[in-house]
C-alpha cells in the first residue's frame, strides 16, 4: 500500500542534514508500485528515514498476464524514476554509490527484463538490479532482525516471517539469531487477481479458486515447517498493515501490533464480498490497491489458520529497510550473518551424510590458507565464506556416486537452497566444489563456460586453495591443525609445526598441486617445523 499507511513519516525537510551523516536512497521496483526511501546514515551506521514515497506502476499485471512488460508500462516507470530523481536532488543525493535501485519478481520474470533494465539506464542513468529470491530473503532477514532483537517476547521465540507481495510470497522461519528455513513461493496478490480475470471467475467462486491456490502453497510450507512446535507468525506488507490500522484501536505504526485472526478473517470476508470499485469508495484506496487487498489478506488468513494461530503479529518492516541496512554496513556480511549461511550449508551436508569432521576441518584449513595467501589471490573477504562453503559441501556428491562425486556435488549444490546466497554465489560455490578433484576448469565445462573472465579467475583461485586444504587432511584425521606459509625459490612452502610424518600429505599435494601451480605459478612444498 502507499498513501494510506505510510512506511515512515518524514523526519526532516529537504536540505537539512545532520552533522557527519550521509544521505542515501533505495528504490524498490515492485509488482504494483515503485517505492523509494530517502535516509541518512550516521557515522556509526545508524539509519534515519527522511522520506518515503510510492507511485503505482502496474508491472505485475503485464508480466503475470502476458509474460513481458509493455512499452507504455516501461515508460510509466521511467516517468516515476525521473520524478524521484528530482526529489533526490533536493536532498542532495546524486552520487551513484548512494542510490540503490532493485527490482523483484515482476521485472525478474519478464521476458524483456534486460530491455527494461537498459531502458531505465538510458533514460535516467540509474542501474536497476533485479534481485533473485535468495537475495530478497537475505534482505528481509537484515530488515527484520533489529525489530526482533528489540522485542523481548520475540527474542527466543520461533517465528514465521511472511510477506505476501504482488508476485511472490517470502517466508523465513527464525528462532533468535538462527534461520531455520527460507523460501520464496510463486504466490502473490496480483497473480491471484490476474488468475481470476483470466478465467472470468464469478464473484461467488472467486474465493474458492483463490483459497485452492493459496492452500497448495500452504501445503508446501507445512512440509518444511513443523506445526507441532509453537510458532509466532509475523506478517509484513502494506496490505496487512492497512488492515491492522483499520481494525486496531491502538495501532502503533512503528512497532509490532498483535491482530486477532478472527478480526482479520472477518475483515477479509467483508472485502471479498465487495467489488474493487466499492473498496475504493469505502476505504479511499486506489483501484490497483483495492484489487489486491483482499487476495493478500486471504493468503495471510489461510497461512495462520494452517498453523492454528489465534493472532497475527504485524510488523512495519519492508524490503527498503533491509536495503538501507546493507548500505549502512557497506554490504559487509557480519559474522552473525555468515554463521547463518554456514548453518544452512551444514544442514545440507548432513542431509547427504558427509564426513562432518573432515568437511569442517577442510573448511578451517581453507580459511587459514585464504588469509595467509591474501597477497597472492587478492580476493574480496566475501570469497573466504564462499570458499569455506565449497569445502563443507565438496563431498556431498558421494551420496549419489563416490566415483564421480565432484560432478554430483556441483549438481546438488546448484539445485539446493542455501540461505543468503544469490544464484551467482551458489554457482561459484558449486563450481569450486566441482574442481576440488580431477580435471582443472575447461571452457567447455557446464556452468564454467558461461562465467565472465573475472569470475572464472575467482573460481580457479578458490578451487586451487580447496585442493591444497583437502590434501592436508587426506588422512581424515584432522592432524594438521596449524600451518605457516612462506615463499622460497618460487615455491610456496607450507610449514606444519610438530609434524611426525608428512609423506602422505605431500603425496596428496603432488596429485592435487598442479592446479595451484597453474593458477598461482608456484609449486607447493610441505615442511616439518618446530612449534
Amino acid at each position: 500500500m502507499k498513501s494510506n499507511v505510510p512506511d515512515k513519516a518524514p523526519a526532516t525537510v529537504p536540505g537539512e542534514k545532520a552533522t557527519g551523516t550521509t544521505p542515501v536512497a533505495v528504490i524498490d521496483i515492485g509488482a504494483g508500485s515503485v517505492r523509494m526511501a530517502v535516509a541518512e546514515i550516521g557515522p556509526v551506521g545508524g539509519i534515519r528515514i527522511l522520506e518515503s514515497v510510492s507511485r503505482e506502476v502496474d508491472l505485475g499485471k503485464d508480466t503475470f498476464t502476458h509474460g513481458h512488460l509493455r512499452k507504455s508500462t516501461i515508460e510509466d516507470c521511467v516517468a516515476v524514476l525521473r520524478s524521484y530523481q528530482r526529489l533526490l536532488k533536493e536532498y542532495g543525493v546524486s552520487e551513484e554509490s548512494r542510490i540503490r535501485v532493485v527490482a523483484t519478481s515482476a521485472v525478474r520474470e519478464a521476458a524483456n527484463s534486460l530491455a527494461f533494465v537498459d531502458r531505465i539506464a538510458i533514460a535516467t542513468g540509474l542501474q536497476v538490479e533485479p534481485l533473485d529470491e535468495a537475495e530478497v530473503n537475505r534482505i528481509t532477514y537484515l530488515g527484520i532482525q533489529p525489530l526482533l532483537k528489540a522485542e523481548p517476547e520475540l527474542a527466543g521465540a520461533r517465528a514465521m516471517v511472511i510477506e505476501v507481495g504482488g508476485g511472490s510470497t517470502e517466508l523465513l522461519v527464525v528462532q533468535g539469531d538462527d534461520v531455520a528455513f527460507s523460501r520464496t513461493y510463486r504466490l502473490g496478490a496480483i497473480r491471484l487477481r490476474e488468475m481470476l480475470n483470466t478465467y472470468r471467475a464469478p464473484t461467488v467462486k472467486a474465493r474458492q479458486i483463490m483459497v485452492s491456490q493459496i492452500r497448495m502453497t500452504v501445503e508446501e510450507v507445512i512440509q518444511h515447517v513443523s506445526r507441532s512446535v509453537a510458532i509466532e507468525m509475523i506478517a509484513l506488507g502494506g496490505d496487512v498493515r492497512f488492515a491492522a490500522s483499520r481494525l486496531l484501536d491502538r495501532w502503533v505504526p512503528d512497532g509490532i501490533n498483535r491482530l486477532s485472526l478472527a478480526a482479520l478473517e472477518s475483515f477479509t470476508d467483508d472485502l471479498l464480498d465487495l467489488t474493487p470499485g466499492r473498496i475504493v469508495q469505502e476505504y479511499h484506496l486506489t483501484f490497483p490497491e483495492a484489487e489486491t487487498l483482499a487476495p493478500a489478506l486471504l493468503a495471510y488468513v489461510e497461512m495462520a489458520r494452517a498453523f492454528d494461530l489465534r493472532e497475527v503479529l504485524v510488523a512495519p518492516v519492508n524490503l527498503r529497510d533491509g536495503l538501507l541496512h546493507q548500505m549502512a554496513t557497506r554490504g559487509v556480511w557480519t559474522e552473525e550473518f555468515n554463521n547463518q549461511i554456514i548453518r544452512s550449508a551444514m544442514d545440507l551436508a548432513r542431509k547427504y551424510q558427509v564426513n562432518e569432521a573432515h568437511a569442517r576441518h577442510v573448511g578451517e584449513l581453507c580459511r587459514r590458507l585464504f588469509r595467509a595467501l591474501q597477497d597472492e589471490h587478492q580476493l574480496d573477504p566475501r570469497y573466504e565464506l564462499l570458499l569455506c562453503l565449497a569445502a563443507l559441501l565438496h563431498e556431498i556428491g558421494a551420496f549419489v556416486n563416490p566415483a564421480s562425486h565432484h560432478k554430483h556435488s556441483m549438481y546438488l549444490i546448484m539445485n539446493s537452497d542455501l540461505f543468503g546466497l544469490s544464484k551467482m554465489d551458489v554457482r561459484l560455490v558449486a563450481l569450486v566444489a566441482r574442481y576440488a578433484r580431477r580435471a582443472s576448469p575447461k571452457p567447455t565445462h557446464e556452468g564454467y563456460a558461461t562465467l565472465d573472465r573475472t569470475r572464472r579467475i575467482v573460481v580457479a583461485k578458490m578451487a586451487a586453495l580447496l585442493r591444497v586444504a583437502d590434501a592436508l587432511d587426506c588422512s581424515r584425521s584432522q592432524r594438521v591443525t596449524e600451518l605457516r606459509c612462506g615463499r622460497e625459490d618460487g615455491r610456496l612452502v607450507i610449514a606444519i609445526p610438530n609434524a611426525e610424518d608428512l609423506s602422505l600429505e605431500q603425496l596428496a599435494l603432488d596429485q592435487k598441486g598442479p592446479m595451484f601451480e597453474e593458477t598461482y605459478g608456484m609449486q607447493v612444498l610441505l615442511r616439518r617445523a618446530r612449534s
